[in-house]
């Protein structure tokens, strides 16, 4: 009886203790308004671009020939791995009164942007050149080993920039939220004005060149982005504390494999990496010839899809952070799987009248799912990262943000070297267009953007049953990091409140 009354007592303690970390941690807010503004502006920085006709611009704009991309995409992919590692540790070691990110992200924006113009300038560099143009060919390859250096510092530093935004991990998950649900509005809008007039150019109701249109799209959206990324650098603000001791490169690794989660969405992301594919703009744009179907089956879903945000924080009430990522990973899938079925009975696959619906249909179901699924991998990044400063002490948000991709860029880079290969493979002919693609390609190319992923992608689905971090262990680790932090800042008001002449004795 009496040990049944202390096993009361200690339940009561540790709810009360949990509930205390709760209020240590989330009772303040940080981050203003004009703030989440340029949090919301940063995240449609991210996709306000034309970059999901990229492989279509390269391989029939530019004319870069697919065996030469597959080498390309080797190498490059060789050398992401290699830099990501030293770069990684480089931002980790930075100090400065301006912030441990900033920097970085200031450093990398105007080489970034210039890099950017260069790239959709390619069909006036090198206009009238063949497939396998050696001048062409080398500058391609050089430029793409530039721009991952520069790609690479701008993706460390705005992982690391985005986890220390605030401490309060309520206030983290609204950011998130909001920003996923407002940018939606704005970020398609190029892709959905460019597909549209894609398809104006190719069936002659637009009289401009196909190159001239992807230059002044490609030109003016990375111009908008980059005032969009220097609004957000100049008025965010870095608000949890680094240590001032500086992590060595081994202290960096350490927080890697000590790290459990991380080690989670690691195999995750390098299983997940094995999915192959070939995305869906070859087959909508040379087997439908129709570049705005993307944006005609989405219509449904763009209702939908705001909606889906006001579930999440009911939803991560009532299911483990666990059974929701798996979940929405993986539902989308299993819908396609319908698709391909669908398409492969009798040339539908072929027919606008049987795949608009077919695909309209998929996209809405998927969307009834999009707030949880852009909202709950986010927020476990910023989890692992703060994991890691629960577990050994010192942040690295650098490495860690670099280990979960590590092994996933290490297969995509083989992935994306077959995909060039198999294109060549099943007959496909650079800057043939729409109507010129032999019958058995149109299929391989309906099939490999369908059933091919899906179903080399499943192994991805195993690691995610292993995540463990949630409930009162997660409660735990936020709390007794709330207790540290608010430690190390009285300690510093001590010392700043500190007498001068008690200073200099110290």
């Amino acid at each position: 009886m009496a040990e049944s009354a202390v096993s009361v007592q200690n339940a009561v303690t540790e709810q009360d203790e949990i509930k205390a970390g709760r209020t240590i941690s989330n009772n303040r807010r940080y981050v203003g308004s004009k703030e989440t503004i340029a949090y919301v502006v940063y995240d449609i920085a991210q996709s306000f671009n034309i970059n999901k006709y990229q492989d279509v611009f390269i391989t029939d704009i530019v004319q870069v020939g697919l065996r030469f991309q597959t080498i390309v995409t080797f190498i490059n992919g060789i050398w992401d791995v290699i830099n990501d590692v030293f770069l990684a540790a480089i931002v980790d070691r930075t100090r400065t009164r301006f912030g441990k990110f900033r920097p970085w992200l200031l450093f990398g924006a105007g080489p970034g942007f210039f890099l950017s113009i260069i790239y959709w300038l390619l069909p006036i560099i090198f206009a009238n050149t063949s497939p396998y143009h050696m001048g062409k060919l080398v500058f391609y390859l050089l430029f793409h080993i530039v721009n991952e250096v520069i790609g690479t510092i701008n993706s460390i530093s705005r992982t690391g920039m985005l986890s220390t935004i605030t401490p309060n991990v309520i206030e983290r998950t609204r950011l998130i939220t909001q920003a996923n649900l407002l940018s939606g509005f704005i970020e398609k809008a190029p892709e959905i004005l460019m597909g549209l007039l894609i398809d104006l150019v190719n069936h002659g109701a637009i009289k401009i060149p196909m190159k001239s249109l992807y230059v002044s799209a490609g030109v003016f959206t990375s111009a908008v982005v980059s005032v969009m990324g220097l609004f957000f650098v100049f008025v965010t603000k870095e608000r949890v504390l680094q240590r001032t001791e500086k992590p060595s490169i081994l202290q960096g690794f350490k927080s890697i494999f000590n790290n459990k989660p991380l080690l989670i969405l690691t195999l995750t992301e390098f299983f997940s990496a094995f999915s192959m594919g070939t995305g869906m703009n070859y087959y909508y744009i040379n087997v439908l010839g129709f570049a705005s179907m993307s944006t005609i089956v989405g219509i449904p879903g763009a209702f939908v899809s705001p909606t889906s945000y006001a579930f999440v924080t009911k939803a991560r009430e009532k299911f483990s952070t666990r059974t929701l990522w798996i979940a929405s990973s993986h539902f989308g899938d299993f819908l396609m799987l319908i698709v391909f079925l669908i398409g492969s009975i009798n040339k539908n696959y072929k027919k606008l009248a049987v795949m608009i619906p077919t695909l309209m249909i998929r996209e809405t179901l998927w969307m009834t799912i999009w707030g949880i699924k852009n909202v709950i991998p986010e927020e476990m990044r910023n989890e692992t990262i703060d994991y890691g400063e629960w577990k050994n002490g010192y942040r690295t948000e650098g490495i860690t943000g670099v280990a979960k991709d590590l092994s996933k860029k290490l297969v995509s880079t083989l992935g994306a070297t077959i995909k060039s290969y198999i294109l060549s493979k099943i007959g496909y002919k650079e800057g043939a267009g729409f109507g010129n693609q032999s019958a058995k390609t149109e299929y391989y190319l309906f099939m490999m953007c369908t059933l091919l992923p899906v179903a080399t992608g499943i192994f991805g689905l195993v690691p995610k049953f292993f995540y463990d971090l949630s409930g009162e262990k997660k409660e735990r680790m936020y709390r007794e990091l709330a207790e540290r932090r608010q430690a190390v800042v009285d300690q510093m008001k001590e010392i700043n409140e500190k007498p001068l002449e008690d200073k200099t004795e110290d």
